[in-house]
């Protein structure tokens, strides 16, 4: 990359720069004997059993360290983040600290919540799953702390040189670590699209820190090419903000002040030990735990084989065979990888992920179905939601919320468990299918695309299907990383499809920004504005109260009044801050005109109402079903509305009414609807990340809409001033539309009273049918109802009983054809009733031909007979119209003449003489 990365501190204190001979990579260190740089597997851990920081820490203890560490100088401390990025909609799970604040600060569209900051952030990475457990270090949850720098144009703070010496200070003057056993190896950083120079910091052969410098983007087309820089095979650009992007490894910097045989030992402790005790598993030999953490930290794990050369090489350093030493250390592993996957699954939970089939939520279920077949194999039978608890009681300390969400968690890990038993039963039998499949093509073995759809679409592991399979008589091989191939399928995000615009960008681009009457006065009916252009049938305007369809509102519709003449406003769109009318005599406008809006307001008052309508449902619903539950979708209509929740089980009768209470206790409060226009960061920082219910919304300024003490979220649509305004509000129905996720159907205002009296009405119809009070409606149509179920079954005994006489009447009435045995008539009963009758009479060397007076028609063919159903079939459908048609020996139809059914039977009878 050809980057200076001489620093001060280097010059400064005799730092040495070296080339490593191993790796051919270049570090810094104040070590003249020095010949490697510190990254295995050019060194080997050398702090297990021998901690390299001289007091141990717990996790708390190491990250009050950090935090307040750099709050001396001068960071601002930050909380955490949620793990699921409601302010992006790129990414699934927050991987980094710094994606905390990209798009929106690091492109200068928001400010930082301070700067400098630092942070401690939970993050989750599905990259090396299958490791989890198995190399002593990696983890699917840890926590990055941070210490971030932006320093914008013209407003620097600092750079390379201090964040290597704030670095150097931490581990050295903070945690005691030893100045001379730390080398800084450089190594250029790109990912998500921005790329910089980079130190990794070691020590003792454990990467403890990451210093990115990360002052370039990836080059644009059109890029000046004096300024583009190759980094790592691709070409970037300087960046206008310059970032401190650092990363040090929470669990790693409390493992090295512990020094035990894993990081799981020294940081999940809580959980390990517990679940030991429970699998009755005995105290093993440290070294053989120790040898395979600092012999995994030699490599990654990519497959079979490399695992394979792990447990050769650690058996053969503590004096075992392989199969005694996979014995001994493979509980350890299942336990290690239960308590790292609770803890993510625990993170994700209380941060509002419901278990899907889709998205993080596909995730989610990847965790829990994992955990569940680990803890199998050590043959618990514990609840998955007894070690969540675990979680939660050791987590709640450092984090209030997951106390608070507690209830909501464990019972949705209660349910998915119960989903997954029901799964296995169903699956069983799929598979089983399925190998009869791959039997009569001669295959031997499941392949791995077929293994994966069974465990994306049925949820099925490869492990239950190799059980399966295993008893059939087929092979099943599972790829060491077949859950990290599903996770990086789950976590590929979404192609962005570039937005459609109503009329070409380029022609409005010029035209100043509508001015936006319609939130200056939401009650605005009627407006005078200055035509500035008519495009294509679309006529723009200088300000407008017409309502442009955007979050789920429809546009709003009404009349422009020009030169005396109404012209109908069909449609409004906006494209970029220009909002466009569709008029449907737009010659009429010309540019400079003045023209006279008036708004169809008997429709948009119905949009204001349930627009407002559907915050205070939600706040009901955040009420009564839990805090997890985030507005997934919503679509508004006059005279019914849609809100989509995440929710992971249908909603109670119960629970309907308790919301719709709530909601219309909030309508007859009265409370008052406020709106403000907010910097980003100012708005998160006062009302956190639920302001972004309805998705992410774009922009340095955001609009905040409060219902006091109620509801907050950050939106664009037309509302009422106070709750009274909204009328009634009444859900209709709910719909499971997806896997985690509720439909309500709601009406408010006029729309409600609207189905009310229409509810009424048919309740009284249907109370003069069964002549009694509308009171008795229920009771009555039940008696009717258990009245009608005992006639049907007395019904379907005399049909099974004519069905008999049926069958001896034609059995005595079967006449010779030739060789042909041939019986046919036209009969009453079912389609049904037919095919039973024609089964029971078919034989090897007989015709059956039966037809219902209602035109209905069934053919049997006996196996001896060179005849087909289906060419009898023909015949009959020839002579009385209609269709038909089925397999060789039984076919059936309907034909479209039933007075010529007699007939049809003649002409059968006529083809086999």
């Amino acid at each position: 990359m050809g980057m200076d990365m001489t620093t001060r501190m280097f010059e400064e204190e005799g730092w040495i720069r070296k080339q490593c001979p191993k790796c051919g990579r270049f570090f810094w260190t104040l070590d003249p004997n020095r010949k490697t740089c510190g990254d295995p597997p050019c060194d080997e851990y050398s702090f297990i059993g021998k901690p390299g920081i001289p007091r141990k820490y717990t996790l708390d203890e190491m990250r009050e360290a950090f935090l307040s560490f750099f709050e001396r100088h001068g960071h601002g401390r930050v909380k955490r983040f949620p793990v699921l990025p409601r302010w992006r909609d790129d990414v699934l799970l927050v991987g980094a600290s710094i994606m905390d604040f990209q798009p929106w600060v690091i492109s200068g569209e928001a400010d930082p919540p301070a700067n400098p900051l630092t942070i401690s952030q939970p993050s989750i990475r599905f990259t090396d799953i299958d490791n989890v457990g198995i190399t002593g270090r990696h983890f699917t949850i840890f926590e990055m702390m941070a210490h971030h720098a932006f320093n914008y144009p013209g407003k620097p703070l600092y750079w390379m040189d201090e964040t290597v010496e704030l670095a150097f200070e931490f581990f050295t003057k903070r945690l005691g670590m030893k100045a001379e056993d730390i080398t800084f190896k450089e190594n250029p950083w790109a990912g998500g699209g921005n790329a910089g120079p980079a130190f990794e910091v070691l020590y003792r052969g454990l990467e403890v820190a990451t210093l990115v410098f990360m002052q370039y983007k990836k080059a644009p087309e059109n890029a000046d090419p004096s300024r583009i820089i190759e980094i790592k095979g691709d070409y970037y650009v300087p960046m206008e903000t310059r970032v401190v992007d650092t990363g040090y490894g929470l669990e790693r910097l409390v493992w090295m002040s512990h020094g035990t045989p894993t990081a799981y030992d020294a940081v999940l402790g809580y959980a390990v030990e517990p679940l030991k005790k429970m699998a009755g598993i005995e105290r093993i030999d440290n070294r053989i735990l120790m040898e395979n953490s600092r012999l995994a930290g030699m490599f990654d794990i990519d497959d079979m084989s490399d695992l394979r050369y792990l447990r050769e090489q650690v058996a053969k350093k503590v004096g075992i065979n392989v199969e005694e030493l996979e014995k001994t250390v493979r509980p350890y592993e299942l336990i290690y990888a239960i308590a790292d996957h609770t803890k993510a699954l625990t993170f994700m939970l209380v941060d509002g992920v419901i278990p899907s089939n889709a998205k993080a939520g596909y995730l989610a279920r990847l965790l829990i179905r994992k955990s569940i077949r680990h803890l199998r194999e050590l043959g618990l039978e514990v609840p998955l939601a007894e070690i969540v608890a675990m979680h939660i009681k050791e987590l709640s300390q450092t984090y209030p919320e997951f106390r608070e969400m507690e209830e909501v968690v464990l019972d949705i890990i209660n349910v998915e468990e119960k989903r997954y038993r029901e799964t296995l039963k169903r699956g069983s039998d799929l598979v089983k299918r399925e190998i009869t499949r791959l039997k009569k093509t001669g295959e031997v073995e499941i392949p791995l695309e077929k293994l994966i759809l069974f465990y994306e679409s049925h949820g099925l592991t490869p492990e239950i299907v190799r059980e399966v399979a295993g008893g059939e008589g087929l092979r099943v091989e599972i790829p060491d990383n077949f859950y990290t191939l599903v996770a990086e399928k789950a976590e590929k995000a979404e192609k962005k499809i570039a937005a459609e615009y109503v009329v070409d960008f380029e022609l409005v681009k010029e035209l100043s920004d509508t001015r936006t009457l319609y939130y200056e006065n939401p009650l605005m009916r009627e407006f005078d504005a200055r035509v500035l252009k008519a495009i294509d049938g679309w006529v723009v305007l200088d300000g407008t109260a017409f309502y442009p369809e955007g979050g789920g509102q429809p546009p709003d519709t009404g009349v422009l009044a020009v030169n005396g003449e109404e012209v109908k406003v069909t449609d409004v769109q906006k494209v970029g801050k220009v909002i466009l009318h569709r008029v449907e005599r737009p010659e009429l406008f010309r540019e400079g005109v003045i023209v006279h809006g008036r708004l169809d307001w008997n429709r948009r008052i119905q949009h204001m109402r349930h627009h407002t309508g559907t915050h205070v449902l939600m706040g009901a619903l955040v009420r009564v079903l839990g805090k997890h539950v985030w507005q997934a979708g919503s679509q508004l209509h006059t005279n019914w509305a849609r809100l989509d929740i995440s929710h992971y089980k249908r909603i109670t009768e119960e629970e309907l009414r308790e919301i719709e209470r709530l909601a219309n206790r909030v309508v007859m409060e009265n409370r008052r609807v406020t709106w403000e226009w907010l910097p980003r960061t100012e708005a998160e920082m006062k009302y956190g990340f639920r302001l972004y219910q309805g998705g992410v919304v774009p922009g340095r300024t955001i609009r905040v809409l409060k219902i006091k003490d109620w509801d907050v979220q950050a939106c664009g649509g037309t509302h009422l001033p106070n709750t009274g305004l909204i009328g009634p509000i009444k859900i209709l129905r709910t719909e499971r539309i997806q896997d985690g996720v509720e439909r309500i159907i709601f009406a408010a205002g006029e729309a409600a009273i609207n189905w009310m009296q229409e509810t009424d009405s048919l309740l009284k119809k249907t109370a003069e049918i069964f002549r009694v009070p509308p009171e008795k409606v229920p009771e009555t149509a039940e008696r009717f109802f258990n009245e009608w179920k005992a006639a049907k079954k007395e019904a379907e005994k005399l049909r099974k009983e004519l069905a008999k006489l049926l069958v001896y009447e034609l059995e005595s009435e079967v006449e010779r054809i030739g060789d042909v045995e041939f019986t046919g008539k036209v009969v009453e009963g079912t389609i049904d009733d037919l095919r039973e009758a024609a089964n029971k009479l078919r034989k090897d060397k007989r015709v059956v031909v039966l037809i219902t007076r209602e035109g209905h028609f069934v053919v049997a063919v006996g196996d001896a007979l060179r005849l087909k159903a289906g060419e009898l079939a023909k015949i009959i459908t020839s002579v009385a119209g209609g269709g038909g048609g089925g397999r060789r020996e039984l076919a059936q139809g309907r034909i479209k003449n039933p007075l010529k059914a007699e007939e049809a039977i003649a002409e059968v009878k006529k083809y086999l003489g």
